[in-house]
């Protein structure tokens, strides 16, 4: 079947073209302007409104239900960063045989010392959400000597990238066990020769910069623990910079703990909040990629629903509306390797989004969704 969007404008995941056609065929993106002529089976008409690709969100937590959840608000490609094994399986097969679930990509089991986080947050959910035989699968690392087996552990769980947890607790004011330098540098170093990119939990300015020693490709928050405007964080920003690494936003993240915290506890997180954007305007200025990202859970932030709220925060914290738009699609796709997603080029998937209005100008826009496609199948709204 082909299917022709018409007359809407374009944001192809770098940038705004005036409004064109756009023809889809067999779940790809088969032409786009003046080559989308000829016969379609369907014509949409998108006039007003603007075709953007299917959102990515780059940091996220999957449990049953968030990928129908995250695809409903157009996010048809999530990037988790942490699944027991039996779990993922599970959720990789849905994602594989059906189109009204986003797609994914995973860490699998990240890799933290043994008591470390987030075991903590594993224990509160054994029995509800998860099942304690799920749990029994956790696997640690707590010798240099381990890397190599637990990146192949990995591999055979059908890990897509590894991220390793530097986490001494100090942000959420806990005490917890934390990953040394040498078996951060160890596990950086057999993810690399396994052909797997790393990506570091570091939420404070000392853990990113051990991270950063060990060499990772990327990290999965911004760090928290710096005023807003300090100079420490504008230098860590260009040794990030300097480094070649990326840095997934989580500002959702951050605005979620504070909100679920009362009186004195909220105000000591409200502070984490502002230094988190502080670090996210000192990456921005360094010239860092920034990929969206809100590490959804069950709880807060939500899946789908939290992304566009990542946009939104972005925005206030002066990424104009393309980057932020950017940050979410073609930015991401480029860092993690999706080479057939994150853009409007034909030859790619035809997961997309069309809305009424410009979010290109005001992101609010995202919110007024008109139809979602994933490989090219529309979704019922």
């Amino acid at each position: 079947m082909r299917t022709r969007i018409h007359g809407a404008r374009v944001f192809d995941g770098e940038r705004t073209i005036v409004a064109t056609d756009v023809m889809l065929e067999d779940g790809l993106i088969a032409a786009v302007g003046a080559d989308a002529a000829g016969a379609a089976d369907v014509e949409v008409d998108g006039r007003g409104g603007t075709l953007l690709p299917g959102l990515i969100d780059a940091h996220t937590h999957t449990f049953d239900g968030s990928l129908a959840e995250a695809l409903r608000y157009g996010v048809t490609t999530e990037l988790d960063m942490f699944c027991l094994p039996r779990p993922l399986a599970r959720h990789r097969r849905l994602a594989d045989h059906r189109d009204d679930v986003a797609d994914l990509r995973s860490v699998g089991t990240v890799a933290t010392a043994p008591g470390g986080h987030p075991t903590q947050l594993l224990a509160a959910l054994t029995g509800t959400v998860l099942d304690p035989s799920d749990v029994t699968e956790m696997d640690f690392v707590a010798d240099p000597a381990q890397a190599p087996a637990f990146v192949r552990a990995r591999l055979d769980e059908g890990a897509d990238y590894l991220k390793i947890v530097i986490d001494d607790g100090t942000v959420h004011g806990s005490d917890l066990p934390a990953m040394t330098p040498v078996i951060a540098t160890a596990l950086t170093v057999a993810a690399h020769n396994a052909g797997l990119r790393v990506i570091a939990h570091a939420i404070t300015a000392a853990e990113v910069n051990i991270a950063l020693d060990a060499g990772v490709d990327g990290l999965a928050h911004v760090w928290a623990d710096l005023a807003p405007k300090a100079p420490a964080s504008r230098r860590l920003a260009e040794r990030v910079h300097a480094q070649g690494v990326f840095v997934v936003t989580t500002l959702a993240y951050f605005e979620a703990i504070t909100a679920q915290h009362p009186g004195t506890a909220r105000c000591a997180h409200a502070g984490h909040y502002a230094n988190a954007v502080g670090a996210l305007r000192a990456l921005h200025r360094a010239g860092v990629p920034l990929l969206a990202g809100t590490d959804a859970t069950l709880f807060a932030p939500t899946h789908g629903a939290g992304l566009h709220r990542e946009l939104w925060l972005l925005t206030q914290a002066g990424l104009g509306a393309e980057e932020a738009l950017a940050s979410a699609t073609g930015v991401p796709a480029r860092h993690f390797d999706l080479a057939d997603r994150g853009r409007i080029v034909p030859g790619l998937r035809a997961d997309l989004l069309l809305v009424e209005g410009d979010p290109t100008r005001d992101i609010s826009a995202l919110a007024s969704l008109t139809a979602i496609w994933r490989r090219g199948v529309r979704q019922a709204r």
